[in-house]
């Protein structure tokens, strides 16, 4: 196993004919970080150079996938003019079109769970390999926030509509179980075991016609580019507004406080 860059916050081991991106951050749940993007971008850019790799792994340390983004930046955004808090969404855009574009196939694999842009960045894989005890949270709507990183696009193309607008409206918890069920997830296995079924994967996609394996993504990729594109768009404009509306004030001081958001206060003062 080669570290193919020191970053402390994204672990990348190059096995020959796969890459496992680690990220490191589990004191947050593995919330993403600028760290994390650069290491995630520097893999893809690899796996696309080299076809040797037949997939790229990404995982979270500890017991956790992500958290999504980190609560520190968030309210850092709220004092951006709109135009800067685009520019940070759009950062995390970047790095969810890497994902899809990449020639080679993406797993993700799920420990304890994905929230927020953590869910957002495991639907950008082209297959999820998750514990069977893990949870699946469109957590934005809870801190007065509306999804990014395309994940409105992905719950919309991978699930029944009321099931993406129970996620996407209520934020509650969703079971992995409920969502193999659904298609959502490719595989389940027993918690502690994910990365070893993601690896059999790998191995057979490392057996597989490299060329043609990408041309296979990039049809897939193409079929739904449109809507994708048009999706991320409209949630970073969504996002950077919201961030700057007392709900959103609301949701993350209620959140630090560690007590339920008041909304109901604000629809009474509108």
């Amino acid at each position: 196993m080669t570290d193919l860059m020191t970053n402390p916050h994204c672990e990348i081991s190059d096995l020959g004919d796969r890459l496992v991106v680690e990220n490191r951050n589990a004191a947050r749940r593995n919330a993403l970080t600028p760290e994390f993007h650069a290491g995630l971008h520097h893999a893809l850019r690899l796996a696309a150079d080299q076809p040797r790799i037949g997939a790229v792994i990404v995982m979270g340390e500890g017991d956790f996938f992500c958290a999504g983004g980190d609560l520190n930046m968030l309210i850092t955004a709220q004092t951006m003019d709109e135009e800067a808090r685009r520019a940070r969404i759009d950062a995390l855009n970047d790095l969810i079109r890497a994902v899809v574009h990449c020639p080679r196939p993406v797993i993700a694999v799920v420990e304890g769970g994905a929230a927020g842009a953590g869910l957002s960045l495991a639907l950008a894989c082209d297959m999820v390999i998750s514990a069977r005890d893990a949870r699946f949270t469109a957590a934005y709507v809870t801190a007065g926030l509306v999804p990014d990183g395309g994940l409105t696009a992905a719950l919309a193309a991978g699930l029944p509509p009321q099931m993406a607008a129970q996620m996407a409206l209520t934020g509650q918890p969703v079971g992995a179980e409920r969502l193999h069920a659904l298609g959502l997830i490719n595989e389940l296995t027993d918690p502690g075991e994910a990365i070893m079924a993601a690896m059999a994967l790998a191995d057979h996609l490392a057996h597989g016609p490299a060329e043609a394996q990408s041309a296979i993504k990039r049809l897939l990729t193409d079929a739904r580019s449109a809507a994708f594109e048009a999706s991320l768009t409209a949630e970073r404009d969504a996002m950077a507004t919201a961030l700057a509306a007392p709900e959103a004030a609301e949701g993350i001081s209620a959140f630090l406080a560690k007590r339920p958001p008041d909304f109901r206060r604000l629809r009474e003062d509108r």
